[in-house]
């Protein structure tokens, strides 16, 4: 097959997507509607020498911008963004961390026997189960997020006589420009003991009085997500390095690390502009240490949790069109309304934060001027949407295939059966073939859970 890399936009595409002689589109070769054919729609494509790529970047860029400041930087991908077993054997293989934040999670890495010392857990309210699920499993790190669950904690260790190593997550009281629902720093919001009012370092002595149980090995914070520059780390940097050396000063603990989060956007659309892993590292590296040095003390061990920005790029998502229809918008627009056959179940993302996408025609060219377009799905909900605005060839015919990009994170993860739709595969793409991570759901797996 004749392919030309795809230029249009090409940075919100993965790496290995093509243009077919005929005009398609096609992944490492594998045309689209191909693809399509043989495995149904909607279905998530996930790039996989794309997705390694960027890991490997995140992986050697952070790590080599905190050696030369005397240090290192530990990445952990968000769990929460896309998990299955055969993503966490890759994420082993290339030494990167785990993040957790649920027994679920914890239960996809044991299957997949990601090492328990590189695995960490959230969640603001663990269950007395899951803490000690963690715990049996040797989790390296519980990120504590309240001053019951440090009691449940010392209990469960009490309990299995093991030591276990805990960050405090704080709220910095850093804004994030993000959407409300995920900025994650301000004061006004269920994650982390404040800064400010004496809670962390109130949680920090509680800690503190329990060494033969815990070992507080410093802050964690997370400012948010979708960030696209590093200032939003200063602020946080400071004054979690701050809130680190009080506790030297008041209990005689330097403690050893120190988690910026992460939250690194990516593209979605043309003006989305992220830095490079590159460009964050040595922005974030020279902050951390600024910080240090205007306080006076060590550089700690860091951690960052890059988020969506490892599997987000590496994912499209494929539809068929079913409908098309020209609606009336205003007296000046006429809108063409796309109806594909998925929608809300498979990404909520803007139906929830108003999230923007890139959707392109996969199946063939066309030189037919472009419309103003809404790509939507098929639930039974007006806010049914998966791309807002988007200019699409004026041809657009049932039976055509969209692909839709950067949906490897929070699409899958967040996917539901609403309308009792099932849910779509995830195929993992190299040249080589085409594996299937996850399954199509079927209505025989709906009908499974009911009762007699």
């Amino acid at each position: 097959m004749t392919s030309t890399p795809v230029r249009l936009a090409d940075h919100i595409w993965p790496s290995g997507l093509t243009e077919t002689a005929d005009g398609g589109l096609a992944l490492h070769g594998h045309a689209l509607i191909d693809l399509a054919r043989t495995y149904g729609t909607p279905a998530y494509l996930v790039d996989v020498p794309d997705l390694l790529a960027r890991a490997r970047d995140f992986r050697d860029e952070f790590r080599t911008a905190f050696e030369a400041i005397g240090t290192t930087c530990d990445v952990f991908y968000a769990g929460k963004a896309f998990l299955c077993s055969a993503l966490v054997r890759l994420l082993d293989a290339e030494d990167l961390n785990l993040d957790v934040c649920t027994s679920g999670e914890l239960a996809v890495a044991a299957k997949a026997g990601f090492p328990g010392a590189r695995t960490g857990m959230h969640g603001n309210n663990k269950s007395v189960a899951e803490i000690d699920a963690a715990l049996d499993y040797g989790v390296g790190r519980l990120i504590v997020d309240s001053l019951e669950e440090i009691e449940r904690v010392v209990a469960a260790a009490r309990r299995k006589n093991v030591r276990v190593g805990v960050m405090l997550r704080v709220k910095t009281g850093v804004e994030a420009h993000t959407h409300e629902f995920i900025a994650t720093a301000h004061e006004d919001q269920k994650f982390g003991f404040s800064l400010s009012g004496g809670q962390a370092t109130e949680a920090a002595a509680e800690v503190l009085r329990h060494p033969d149980e815990l070992q507080l090995l410093g802050f964690h914070s997370h400012i948010g997500s979708q960030i696209f520059d590093s200032d939003g780390f200063r602020a946080a940097a400071e004054r979690l390095i701050a809130m680190q050396l009080q506790v030297a000063q008041d209990h005689g603990v330097l403690l050893p690390e120190l988690d910026l989060g992460g939250g690194f956007g990516i593209a979605y659309v043309p003006e989305d502009e992220p830095l490079s892993p590159r460009e964050m590292a040595a922005q974030l590296a020279a902050i951390v240490q600024a910080a240090c040095e205007t306080a006076q003390t060590p550089v700690p061990r860091v951690s960052i949790e890059p988020g969506r920005a490892i599997i987000g790029p590496a994912g499209i998502t494929l539809y068929e069109v079913g409908t098309v229809k020209p609606v009336q918008a205003t007296d000046d627009l006429t809108r063409t309304y796309i109806s594909v056959d998925g929608g809300m179940s498979d990404n909520p993302r803007p139906a929830l934060y108003e999230a923007d996408y890139t959707a392109t025609l996969a199946n063939r060219h066309s030189d037919e001027p472009t419309t103003q377009a809404r790509v939507v799905g098929k639930h039974c909900e007006s806010g049914d949407i998966v791309v807002r605005n988007q200019q699409l060839p004026g041809d657009i015919r049932p039976g055509d295939l969209l692909a839709v990009a950067a949906t490897g994170a929070y699409c899958r993860a967040l996917s539901s059966q609403y309308n009792h739709i099932t849910r779509p595969p995830v195929l993992a793409v190299t040249a080589d073939g085409v594996r299937t991570w996850l399954r199509r759901e079927t209505i025989d797996d709906l009908l499974a859970l009911e009762g007699e």
